[in-house]
């Protein structure tokens, strides 16, 4: 009740003290009542391991910290966005086509990225892959301002988002369509799994990244065939009309 209080009233240091205190208390009595058991002390070994480690962590600290209890693989990812600073997460690496195209835009490669990466740096293997699933040359790369510094063969063929020098014709058109992704990113995040994993692990992870981008594709495709149906349904359906007016001339 005292702890609700705190954080109700906005008193967060005493809210944290409160709580690190009630979860010290926990951890050393678990501890008391399964010592000399070894059984039990091997199946709690995890459990109050994470437990000390979330006691004992601090808002500022360097390397690893632990956000989730039951999926430690969760990292804090900070983009700068005045909405979410800060996303809990793994990150991901989506690759689509540019160019405008009757159906959409079908994601080409799609990889989860633990260990918050730096962007840049992961930029060259992500071209790879991309150009390994699909067997073409990625002939130019169009990226956000976060791949800054990036590490690749042929750094001349990417353009970042508001860049000037060397940017014109053809390479500025198809610059300012680089925010094209962003709508697809949100479909896969609302339509598919993309925002919210629920697989186990890293593995569950990379699997999620790849299944979502499967998945949009196959929307995609279902809306080509329906389109396609619907056309069959309605020449079929104008030429029944006529055949039967022609048997009832005969």
């Amino acid at each position: 009740m005292m702890t609700g209080g705190y954080a109700h009233a906005k008193q967060f240091n005493r809210h944290r003290g409160e709580l690190r205190t009630g979860l010290g208390r926990i951890i050393r009595d678990i501890r008391r009542r399964i010592v000399g058991n070894e059984e039990l002390e091997a199946v709690f070994a995890w459990p109050l391991s994470c437990a000390s480690q979330i006691r004992s962590q601090q808002q500022r600290q360097r390397g690893w910290k632990l956000y989730s209890f039951h999926a430690p693989e969760v990292e804090c990812i900070g983009k700068g966005k005045a909405s979410a600073p800060y996303e809990f997460g793994v990150k991901a690496s989506i690759v689509s086509t540019n160019a405008r195209a009757p159906g959409g835009q079908f994601v080409l490669h799609a990889k989860a990225l633990p260990g918050n990466p730096y962007d840049g740096h992961t930029l060259a293997a992500v071209i790879e892959g991309t150009e390994k699933l699909t067997g073409c040359e990625v002939e130019r790369a169009y990226v956000d301002k976060g791949y800054r510094g990036h590490e690749t063969a042929n750094p001349r063929r990417v353009f970042i988002s508001g860049q000037k020098r060397g940017v014109f014709g053809a390479i500025k058109r198809e610059l300012r369509r680089r925010s094209a992704i962003e709508a697809v990113i949100g479909h896969m995040k609302n339509d598919g799994h993309l925002g919210r994993c629920y697989l186990k692990g890293r593995d569950g992870d990379a699997a999620n990244a790849i299944l979502t981008a499967v998945g949009y594709n196959f929307r995609l495709l279902l809306a080509w065939l329906r389109a396609l149906l619907r056309l069959i349904l309605i020449v079929i359906r104008r030429s029944v009309p006529i055949q039967s007016a022609l048997r009832a001339a005969c």
